[in-house]
């Protein structure tokens, strides 16, 4: 007993984990070390300051506060996120778990008949053994213990924990995209609210040439080709209305289902929004490396590589031998009543040592499986640090080329208009012909409709680049399913 304490003891302390070591890899191109963006360089609207943790907040509209933390509270993807993490921690305690020894606990109660003729003998002049009937009682106890000499269990652990937090930054990854989304959905039913706006005052004054139009025909001062040419702009006009109503109201229904609710539950306060919101102060975006270090799929992409690092280490364990430690201790008894009697004990303990060779092939191919899933998974580390830099960089040009075109778009719709009511007071006076003043009017309704898209486009670009930098997830709070109405 005492050898068996002794070499188990040796063999433990001569314990080594088998694998590589895992050492987080270096970014592509040394990126993390960069201080600022291509483009940030060439934008004042942005700045280096660090994105504040809740940037939505930077709107200044309190729909938008609420409208987001009701999503990172029930939205259901944060849900089924929130979910495989749970999964993923249970899958880390049972890997724990192999570090201590496996116990099983047993009663039996057994009433058996042997018949004489199994026996096959016989007594003296012919006679048989007779059958008979006995009870068996019995109580064990076994216990196995792995000795983790090769580090296959500390390994299985480590990627286990890898998964978890693979699994947790996958959550946080959620929240960014359901915060985004939810601020774009909102913004975009603001801004079609305002392009209807603008769209129904258009039609307003429209009319109101068509039926100076009209009024001059019958007075003989005009010519049919005017009015059918002022009812032509007014119909194109209104054929823009049904579109914009209704990208309103699948902007509406997809804001209810990002907060938990069915999409015919539109949300009021959103409902009456016709302010297109958008952050009219300069950005504050941080720099490269606090762009890696905050985004959660950059994260999740490490994480997931050290789980898939650590899992070479469990298939290298497994080319070596496997011992462990059994023992099992029994009461058993024809009768209960002297079950506990030292007559009654049995036991056993040992060593059991298993290893499969010398035919090791499957082992070693999964050795190289392993290898190449974690090969596999530095490529996917790398595409996401530079996914990351290349979407926060395209955010910028778009958003900075959208800033300079809604500037020019600003003083056309200025200049479109002063010119349109410059040409109705010269057609008044009759100094310009119809023609020219329906010319003015439509270029004023494309001005004013082209502006409109413009702030359209520029709230979109926004969430597009908050979105890019990765923020939102930070305290954020415990997601719940949305309970029914009724």
């Amino acid at each position: 007993m005492k050898r068996i304490a002794a070499l188990t003891l040796g063999l433990m302390l001569s314990a080594c984990a088998a694998g590589p070591d895992y050492a987080r890899p270096v970014t592509p191109g040394g990126m993390a070390a960069e201080a600022t963006f291509a483009e940030a360089q060439r934008l004042s609207a942005v700045s280096a300051e660090t994105l504040p943790e809740k940037w939505w907040r930077l709107y200044d509209d309190p729909n938008v506060d609420r409208l987001v933390g009701e999503a990172l509270a029930h939205n259901t993807d944060i849900r089924q996120a929130a979910a495989n993490l749970a999964r993923a921690r249970a899958v880390l305690n049972e890997a724990r778990g192999r570090r201590l020894p496996t116990t099983d606990l047993s009663a039996q109660y057994t009433r058996q008949r042997t018949g004489s003729n199994t026996f096959g003998a016989q007594f003296g002049e012919g006679q048989q053994i007779p059958s008979f009937e006995t009870d068996f009682f019995r109580l064990g106890f076994d216990a196995g213990y792995e000795l983790d000499l090769f580090g296959g269990v500390s390994r299985a652990v480590e990627a286990a924990r890898g998964d978890v937090q693979a699994a947790a930054a996958q959550v946080d990854a959620a929240r960014v995209s359901v915060a985004a989304e939810t601020a774009r959905a909102y913004a975009a039913v603001c801004a079609t609210a305002t392009q209807i706006a603008v769209t129904e005052e258009t039609v307003r004054l429209q009319r109101q040439t068509r039926e100076l139009t009209g009024r001059l025909f019958d007075a003989g001062r005009g010519q049919q080709r005017d009015v059918q040419q002022s009812e032509a702009l007014l119909a194109q006009t209104e054929a823009q209305l049904p579109g914009l109503q209704a990208e309103r109201r699948a902007a509406l229904y997809a804001l209810a289902t990002l907060t938990g609710r069915p999409p015919a539950e539109i949300d009021d306060a959103a409902s009456a929004c016709t302010t297109t919101p958008r952050v009219d102060r300069v950005l504050p975006i941080g720099d490269g490396a606090a762009l890696l270090a905050r985004r959660p799929d950059v994260r999740a992409a490490e994480r997931q590589l050290a789980a898939d690092a650590a899992r070479i280490g469990v298939a290298t364990a497994a080319l070596y031998p496997s011992i462990q430690l059994l023992g099992s201790l029994s009461l058993g008894s024809t009768q209960a009543n002297n079950l506990f009697e030292g007559d009654s004990v049995s036991f056993s303990l040992g060593p059991l040592i298993s290893w499969s060779f010398p035919n090791q092939t499957a082992a070693r191919s999964r050795l190289r499986q392993a290898e190449a899933t974690s090969d596999a998974s530095l490529a996917a580390f790398d595409g996401v640090v530079l996914t990351a830099l290349r979407e926060v960089e395209q955010a910028l040009a778009r958003y900075a080329g959208e800033l300079d075109r809604n500037r020019s778009l600003r003083r056309a719709e200025r200049a479109a208009a002063e010119a349109a009511r410059l040409s109705r007071l010269r057609f008044d006076y009759g100094a310009e012909s119809f023609l020219q003043r329906i010319d003015a009017e439509r270029a004023r309704a494309d001005a004013r409709a082209a502006l409109a898209q413009s702030n359209a486009a520029l709230a979109d670009l926004q969430v597009s680049l908050f979105k890019a930098l990765g923020g939102g997830w930070e305290d954020a709070p415990q997601v719940t399913r949305r309970e029914p109405i009724g």
